[in-house]
C-alpha cells in the first residue's frame, strides 16, 4: 500500500510499504479521508516532536471503512464507516480518574506512537478499539464532513475551558480552519458577538460566512479599538488564540474586560517564550488557561454537532488532494493557501 513515511523534519516520502496485517483484538481500516492539522505541519517543521517516531506514518484526522476485524472484536464489522479518536488514554493514572482524560499521563496516539493516517490503510490497535475510540458515522454524514470530529473536538474542548455563555463577546485570533471552528461553536454556546481578527483575506471571507460578526484585518486596523467599540468600552468576555504565535498572547490580555479568560488554544513551538504583562492579569483578575486534545466525550458530542447541520464544515476545509499530493497538502496549510486540506483515498 501507498503512506507517506515521516523521516524527520521536511522528510516526508511517499512509499510502497507493506499493509497492516491485525492480531485477533485489532481492526483494519481503509482510509476514506484524512485530513491535515496545524500539528502535522508542526511535525514536518520539526517543531513538535514528542510521542513522533521516525521513520513512522503521521495523521490523526482519519475517517473511513472497516475492511478486516479480529475475531475477538465485537461490535464491529466489516463495511462500518467510522472515525477513530486518535488519543487513547489509560484510563488509570490521575488525570484520567479526575475528568482530565484529554491530558492522560500514560496516553498513546494514532500518528504518533502507533501508525497514522496519511495511508491507504491503518491498523487500529486494541487498546483504542476497548476504549472506545471508534465511533460509526450516521449514513447520512459524509466522509468530507466527518472527517473533521476530531479537531472539532479539540475546539469543542476549548470552548468548554474558556467558559463562554450565552451573551458573551468573543474574540477570536486567527482564521484558519480552528478559528472557523471557534467562530460556530462560540455562537452555538450563545456568543452575543464574535470578532475574529485575521491577516489573510480570504479566511476573513469565509470567516464572515462562518458566522462572525465583526471581521478584522489586524494589519489595517486596531484590533483593541473596535474591541472596545464592540463592547462599550469594557472588553470582551472571552479571547481565544486560535493561533500558535507568542507575540500576540500579551495583547490577547488586553482585549479583555475585566474578569474575562484567555483561552491559549493553539499549540506553541518548544523553548519559544512570550512576554505578558502580570498587571493585566493582576488587576484586572483575568483568568488565563490552556487546552489540550479532546476527550472521548467532546468527539461524541462534536460528531452529533455535525450530524444535526449545526456546523458549516464547507468554510473549514479545501478538498480535492490525493496521498500523492500528501507533502503538497501539508505546505499549503503552512503557507495558509487554503484552509484544512483533504486527503481522499479512492
Amino acid at each position: 500500500m501507498k503512506a507517506a513515511v515521516f523521516y524527520g523534519p521536511n522528510d516526508l516520502k511517499l512509499e510502497e510499504v507493506k499493509k497492516p496485517e491485525i492480531t485477533e483484538k485489532e481492526i483494519l481500516l481503509k482510509v476514506n479521508m484524512s485530513a491535515v492539522c496545524g500539528t502535522d505541519v508542526r511535525i514536518y517543521l520539526g517543531k513538535k516532536t514528542k510521542g513522533v517516531r521516525t521513520p513512522s506514518t503521521i495523521g490523526h484526522e482519519i475517517v473511513g471503512t472497516i475492511v478486516e476485524v479480529g475475531r475477538d472484536v465485537s461490535g464491529y464489522e466489516t463495511g462500518n464507516r467510522v472515525g477513530v479518536m486518535p488519543v487513547i488514554p489509560c484510563g488509570n493514572c490521575h488525570y484520567c480518574q479526575n475528568g482530565m482524560e484529554n491530558v492522560c499521563a500514560n496516553r498513546k496516539a494514532i500518528g504518533y506512537e502507533f501508525d497514522g493516517g496519511f495511508a491507504e490503510y491503518v491498523r487500529i490497535p486494541s487498546a483504542a478499539i476497548h476504549a472506545g475510540n471508534v465511533v460509526k458515522i450516521p449514513d447520512h454524514v459524509s466522509f468530507q464532513e466527518a472527517v473533521i470530529t476530531e479537531p472539532l473536538a479539540c475546539c469543542l474542548n476549548g470552548n468548554k475551558k474558556a467558559n463562554v455563555k450565552m451573551n458573551d463577546t468573543v474574540v477570536v485570533i486567527g482564521g484558519g480552519p480552528i478559528g472557523m471552528m471557534h467562530v460556530q461553536l462560540a455562537k452555538i454556546a450563545g456568543a452575543k458577538q464574535v470578532i475574529l481578527s485575521e491577516l489573510v483575506e480570504h479566511r476573513r471571507d469565509k470567516a464572515k460566512v462562518a458566522g462572525a460578526d465583526i471581521v478584522v484585518n489586524p494589519g489595517e486596523e486596531s484590533i483593541e479599538e473596535i474591541v472596545l467599540d464592540a463592547t462599550n468600552q469594557l472588553g470582551a468576555d472571552v479571547v481565544i488564540m486560535a493561533i500558535g504565535i507568542p507575540q500576540l498572547v500579551n495583547q490577547g490580555a488586553t482585549l479583555l474586560k475585566k474578569g474575562g479568560t484567555l483561552n491559549l488554544f493553539a499549540g506553541f513551538t518548544k523553548g519559544v517564550f512570550s512576554e505578558i504583562d502580570p498587571n493585566v492579569i493582576h488587576y484586572n483578575e483575568i483568568n488565563v488557561n490552556g487546552t489540550s486534545s479532546l476527550t472521548r466525550s467532546n468527539y461524541q458530542e462534536s460528531l452529533s454537532l455535525i450530524a444535526d447541520g449545526k456546523i458549516n464544515t464547507e468554510v473549514i476545509t479545501t478538498p480535492g488532494y490525493s496521498l500523492d499530493e500528501i507533502q503538497q497538502a501539508i505546505e499549503d496549510v503552512r503557507d495558509g493557501v487554503g484552509m484544512k486540506t483533504l486527503i481522499e483515498n479512492t
